[in-house]
């Protein structure tokens, strides 16, 4: 612990120095010829190349970044950042630009989409189709380009406002389409709020909670999925700290990443398990991870995300020191076969663009760490990452001496630098998609793509056409390709009258995340998900028994405590991913819940598996049999501690009272 305290200290220190160097105004040379220079010294793995796209002063200070359907990337900068924002740096406000190589050249053009002030450092953008939806607190804008002539067609529709976090890094996120034909988007913890667009009320999301962080029940940062036109919020995951950037799978599987507080080593990655807490501040009280607790961990990066709480979902990967920003998922052919179907992420901190190669882990997943495009040059500080249509990977460099937060070393506009790389293979030519969005056959096609922007064309048209493109999506979903399959089934399933058909085809799949989307789908689509649960309570997967407890979340039927009592006695007393789905499904019949259970192990509760349900559960029964596994003979003592934690989530209550008080007893 001491040797921790001291790395932090240190780190503080040095960070300090860093920004103190940053006073003066940096002299480094700037444009096209300085970034091919610097080019040279980039790091990727055998086999790819990285090019240089885009650098000052067609881009400065890259904040985000999407691209099209075309092939065309398009920035948010962020010139008029934090301070140098009272009075802007650029008085006319920060620009969305559009890059593209007309000649073919691999060097980008540049036409300026919008400018003004409600969009400085605007940290998400999106482009669907005629759409850009654009993220900046406090409102997140959704601007119209119906004429297709590359500008806003005016000021832009409001999707929601109220939102904190004005010009802060931990505000509003960009949005994302995902696989259900939904939009998926998150702010950090300055974020606070989520209000209608006229910002006189909160946003109440499906749950009929208001969306605010005010830990009823919601804390810190939150990430959520709507429908296209904003409406039907959903809050998919809480208490984060900065998750800056939220991505989906084809499966429909969500993941994020998360910045500690600064010099902590806790960055992590997480797979988002719907309706979770994260365990940034403790659940019940918001405390801090500093503030003393029982059973605290030992280390700083546990006690960092209340990683011994009952409640708290566990984190995937806990990557280091760090600041990370954008995030894809890169579902495309092109780069080597241990990117594909991964997590492909920007860490501005340690100056790299990484995947982390994921395998399931029981009801979870477990990862490691694989660079894509790191650099020795100082100022190389990725922000975004993103796939165009032909597979080949585009990323954003903020470029300057720190990493944001509350300071720039560029801070002159004549000064300010910007760059966009391409990696791909050595020699790969990029060329423009062909689109036939008008036929099933060209929209079944686009649907391939690893870029989601085609997709939600692709997804946009097919929808539409209903049954006309069923023969196209059943090519599709009868192929070996899971992720594909996936992205058929989605549509397939949305087909009017064809729901039951294809979510019953979906969950008698030999492919474990096929069945997971069926039932998925099934609830999206408001299907009774009882009869699915019932078919696959004793799965063999246990990712699948996961989804099976979240599709019971709230669920009204009578049989929902049978059904969970069965997943309950599937817990191997290992797997923490299945157990808090367990406490997640639970959530507001807890008491019915662990009675059944009760009434199905019977005397038979004392086992490994037994006092994990029993230390998640919040029910006044848990309470007595808390007390009886802290004092029994046989719990070693280095255990006690976490029985006795779990007594602070039950709510005040007798059993609780009279615990409280044979353990006392029991451990004079």
């Amino acid at each position: 612990m001491r040797h921790t305290i001291q790395t932090y200290i240190l780190t503080t220190l040095l960070a300090g120095l860093a920004l103190s160097a940053q006073a003066q105004p940096h002299n480094r040379p700037i444009g096209r010829a300085a970034a091919l220079e610097e080019l040279k010294k980039m790091t990727v793995p055998e086999g790819l190349e990285v090019t240089l796209f885009a650098s000052e002063p067609q881009v400065v200070n890259p904040a985000n970044m999407d691209i099209d359907a075309k092939g065309r990337v398009w920035i948010t900068e962020g010139a008029n950042y934090r301070k140098w924002n009272n009075p802007p740096t650029r008085p006319e406000g920060d620009r969305i630009v559009i890059l593209e190589d007309t000649d073919g050249d691999g060097a980008a053009e540049t036409k300026v989409f919008y400018q003004g002030p409600d969009v400085n450092s605007a940290l998400g953008i999106c482009v669907l189709g005629n759409k850009v939806i654009v993220s900046c607190s406090p409102k997140i804008m959704v601007f119209t380009d119906a004429n297709g002539d590359d500008k806003a067609d005016g000021p832009p529709q409001i999707l929601f406002n109220g939102i904190a976090g004005v010009q802060h890094d931990h505000g509003a996120h960009a949005f994302i389409f995902g696989p259900d034909g939904k939009l998926y988007f998150n702010f950090g913890n300055d974020g606070k709020q989520l209000k209608t667009a006229d910002s006189s009320k909160f946003v109440v999301d499906k749950a009929g909670n208001e969306i605010n962080t005010i830990g009823k029940p919601y804390r810190q940062g939150l990430v959520f999925r709507c429908n296209i036109d904003g409406s039907n919020v959903e809050t998919l995951g809480w208490n984060f700290r900065n998750n800056y950037e939220v991505n989906v799978d084809s499966f429909g599987t969500v993941w994020q990443s998360d910045n500690d507080d600064d010099g902590n080593k806790a960055v992590r990655i997480n797979f988002v398990m719907e309706f979770g807490n994260y365990g940034y501040t403790d659940e019940i009280t918001g405390a801090g991870w500093k503030t003393k607790r029982t059973n605290m961990e030992k280390e700083i990066p546990q006690q960092h995300w209340h990683l011994n709480d009952p409640g708290v979902v566990p984190t995937l990967l806990i990557t280091g020191q760090g600041s990370p920003t954008g995030l894809c998922v890169y579902e495309g052919k092109l780069l080597p076969v241990a990117f594909q179907n991964q997590v492909i992420h920007c860490d501005a901190g340690p100056r790299t663009v990484r995947a982390y190669p994921a395998t399931r882990d029981g009801a979870g997943y477990k990862a490691e760490m694989k660079d894509l495009l790191t650099s020795s040059d100082s100022w190389y500080r990725p922000s975004d990452v993103c796939v165009a249509p032909d597979g080949s990977v585009y990323i954003a460099d903020w470029h300057d001496a720190g990493v944001g937060g509350h300071n720039m070393a560029d801070r002159e506009l004549n000064k300010m630098t910007g760059r966009v790389y391409r990696v791909a293979p050595k020699g790969h030519k990029s060329s423009k998609p062909k689109l036939a969005m008008s036929t099933a056959a060209g929209a079944a096609e686009a649907l391939h793509s690893p870029n989601l922007a085609t997709r939600y064309l692709a997804w946009t048209a097919l929808n539409t056409m209903q049954a006309k493109a069923e023969a196209e999506l059943l090519k599709q979903w009868k192929g070996n390709d899971a992720r594909q399959r996936a992205r058929a089934l989605h549509l397939l399933a949305r087909i009017n009258g064809s729901e039951a058909k294809y979510i019953g085809a979906a969950l008698k799949d030999n492919d474990a995340d096929i069945r997971i989307t069926g039932l998925r789908i099934a609830r999206e689509r408001g299907l009774d998900v009882i009869p699915f649960v019932k078919q696959l309570v004793a799965d063999d997967s246990a990712a699948v028994r996961r989804e099976c407890a979240i599709a019971l979340r709230h669920h009204t039927s009578s049989e929902v405590p049978k059904l969970w009592a069965q997943l309950a006695q599937k817990h191997d007393g290992k797997d923490r991913w299945y157990l808090e789905a367990l406490g997640i499904s639970a959530d507001k019949n807890e008491a019915a819940c662990f009675a059944a259970w009760q009434a199905a192990v019977g005397e038979k509760w004392n086992t490994a598996a037994g006092r994990d349900i029993i230390w998640r559960s919040r029910v006044p029964a848990a309470a007595t049999m808390l007390a009886k596994i802290a004092t029994d003979k046989a719990t070693k003592e280095e255990e006690k501690a976490r029985y006795i934690r779990a007594l602070d989530f039950i709510p005040k209550c007798k059993e609780k009272d009279e615990a409280l008080a044979a353990i006392a007893l029991g451990l004079l």
